[in-house]
């Protein structure tokens, strides 16, 4: 069944509190995708972030992100008080202001913990266990940290950086009080997600989450596991993960990530990982893995070097990987993000899986040679995207990108200059006889670059476009359904009623 859905990170929903949340944007936000005609809601990872706020750079790769958390819901259940969170000044609508956030939320989030202490529940208490393989270790990784001043974990005292056990155990009773502040966050993202869900589920959403292929360093994942990652003795990482050298960039992409020990992984049948997708099929229904190339062959770079350029690539965990996790966990509704420069090695892992994989209209269009993104180029077995959240939007796309690309595309599609650009865009992804297809919300907007959300290589500025709440409306809402049902993407009941 040929179908279609929107790419709208949870925080550029609308809310009063200066980043959007699982509140009532976001059932509002499902209602306006049933409305449009669409299967799925795409989202970002959704962890809590670190370094340079990207989704991509989690503390942790189970945990949920505390500033999704919807303060007018605590409110509902008795644990703050309107007052209290009017009394925070939250900036503007149209940014998400990370430093506001960090600043004013969690002193918030510390009251609602007071309040839900005194009245703690059982289901609570059967959450903690359900996920306490993860959950203890997050806990108290972010309660040293805190600590510590959030200095990163490599620079701790020698004897909780080394988890040596007497250590362990005088943190965890000297900080009993933040390591349940984190757990009980952790169980306000996951209920409040856990009721999103449901309703997006009961009306015909699903919703697909985002697993970055790498953990952070300074992570509870890689500090309480460090044998499964390319340290030394110290905890040191001896080589980091990255990207070569390429066209876009001459010193290519230092991620800076600690690498996996695949064959200790594969040791106990990639138990780490297998526990990691489980809890994203807790959260999703559908599953993008990035960076799949990685699984096949993997960028290896020194640590310590300040670029790419002398990385070289070493042999992944390859098919093997994805049949143990099958053979244990079930046949799984699986997303490969297989962009880039593939070799042979990689397209044969890609059949071997059958995962659908990944065409960006973006990509497609180098008038000096047949690219395997052009619309007539692209098969069954895919996801197609007008963009990812790491391109411009397609309007920006126009204006900025190569000019002989954004000819050729203008050529390809019969967009005039008098043509709305980015609707091109929409219509020809649709008419592709892609599986699904994922569209931008900016790109349905028609916005320029403002509504970025990411631009690889740089560190400030990403990850933190909103939208405006007038722009989620009926309006669009009925003309992104005829556009649906142009291409016969509706889902299958709609179309028999459009008959």
């Amino acid at each position: 069944m040929r179908t279609s859905g929107i790419l709208m990170p949870i925080f550029s929903l609308p809310s009063e509190h200066g980043i959007g949340t699982l509140g009532k944007e976001a059932y509002r936000f499902v209602d306006f995708l049933k409305k449009s005609g669409q299967r799925f809601w795409q989202v970002l990872p959704v962890g809590p972030t670190g370094f340079g706020d990207s989704p991509y750079q989690s503390f942790s790769v189970m945990a949920g992100n505390p500033y999704f958390i919807d303060l007018d819901i605590l409110c509902e259940q008795k644990l703050l008080t309107a007052d209290e969170v009017r009394s925070v000044n939250w900036g503007g609508d149209d940014k998400v202001d990370y430093e506001n956030l960090y600043n004013n939320r969690f002193a918030l989030l510390k009251k609602a913990h007071s309040r839900f202490r005194a009245e703690r529940s059982t289901e609570y208490d059967v959450f903690c266990r359900f996920h306490g393989k993860w959950l203890n270790d997050y806990a108290l990784f972010m309660a040293i940290k805190d600590s510590l001043n959030g200095c990163s974990f490599d620079c701790w005292p020698t004897d909780l950086k080394m988890r040596e056990p007497n250590a362990l155990a005088k943190a965890k009773t000297e900080l009993a009080e933040q390591i349940d502040f984190y757990k009980t966050l952790q169980f306000f993202f996951y209920r409040q997600w856990s009721a999103l869900k449901s309703y997006a589920n009961k009306n015909g959403i699903l919703l697909i989450g985002d697993t970055p292929i790498y953990a952070a360093f300074d992570s509870a994942d890689v500090w309480a596991n460090p044998d499964l990652f390319q340290l030394d003795d110290t905890l040191s990482p001896t080589a980091v993960a990255g990207c070569p050298p390429d066209a876009f960039s001459d010193d290519g992409q230092l991620w800076g990530n600690p690498l996996y020990r695949w064959d200790r992984m594969k040791s106990d049948r990639y138990a780490w990982w297998q526990m990691r997708i489980k809890q994203a099929f807790v959260l999703f229904d559908r599953l993008r893995i990035d960076h799949f190339r990685a699984y096949s062959a993997y960028y290896s770079i020194p640590y310590g070097d300040k670029t790419a350029k002398n990385g070289k690539w070493c042999k992944g965990p390859g098919f093997d990987f994805f049949q143990t996790i099958e053979q244990d966990l079930g046949n799984l509704d699986i997303i490969a993000e297989d962009l880039g420069t593939l070799d042979e090695d990689v397209r044969e892992l890609l059949d071997a899986t059958k995962f659908p994989g990944m065409k960006v209209l973006q990509f497609a269009f180098d008038p000096d040679s047949e690219s395997d993104y052009l619309p007539h180029n692209i098969g069954k077995n895919c996801i197609v995207y007008t963009g990812t959240h790491d391109n411009d939007t397609a309007v920006g796309w126009a204006k900025d990108g190569d000019p002989k690309a954004v000819k050729y595309a203008r050529d390809y599609l019969r967009i005039s200059e008098n043509d709305s650009f980015n609707w091109g865009m929409i219509g020809a992804a649709m008419a592709t006889a892609g599986e699904t297809v994922i569209l931008q919300m900016q790109d349905f907007l028609g916005l320029d670059n403002e509504g970025r959300i990411n631009t690889p290589s740089t560190a400030q500025g990403n990850w933190c476009w909103r939208i405006n709440h007038s722009c989620i409306n009926d309006w669009l809402a009925n003309i992104i359904y005829e556009t649906t049902a142009r291409y016969w993407r509706l889902p299958q009941a709609e179309h028999k009623n459009t008959k």
